[in-house]
């Protein structure tokens, strides 16, 4: 496939959160950015929020959490993703994540956490330079 097409960014909001604002800024960021964003709405499971990006052969997750659920749930979408042999998919997020968190999330596997009140452009920047398209 090469790198053909543009970034597929899956952007989900798993658990129990109401609240859904900084993710819908980050998917028209991505997608102003020219990369198609495929916006899974709340209270997305892991299991369907994994499907969903094997389906729309996403090059990328992006997960927001605000419940504190946050251990959990990232666990359980990396571990989804190596049952499914779809481990190359890129998984970042964001939200309300405690600073002490973040490196034990990093060693499981998240390629990135962005912490509130950061810029959607830095976002945008940081999945051009490390996801790769196609």
């Amino acid at each position: 496939m090469g790198d053909a097409g543009p970034i597929r960014v899956v952007v989900a909001k798993p658990g129990l959160d109401g609240h859904d604002r900084g993710i819908k800024l980050i998917a028209r960021a991505l997608r102003d950015a020219g990369m198609e964003v495929i916006y899974t709405g709340l209270h997305q499971t892991p299991e369907q929020i994994v499907a969903t990006a094997i389906q729309e052969d996403a090059d990328a997750i992006g997960l927001s959490i605000l419940s504190g659920a946050h251990n959990t749930l990232f666990a359980r979408v990396l571990e989804l993703l190596r049952e499914q042999d779809a481990a190359d998919i890129t998984v970042f997020g964001g939200g309300i994540i405690p600073e002490a968190d973040i490196p034990p999330l990093k060693e499981q596997g998240v390629a990135e956490i962005f912490t509130p009140g950061a810029p959607t452009g830095e976002v945008v920047e940081w999945v051009r330079g490390h996801v790769r398209a196609g």
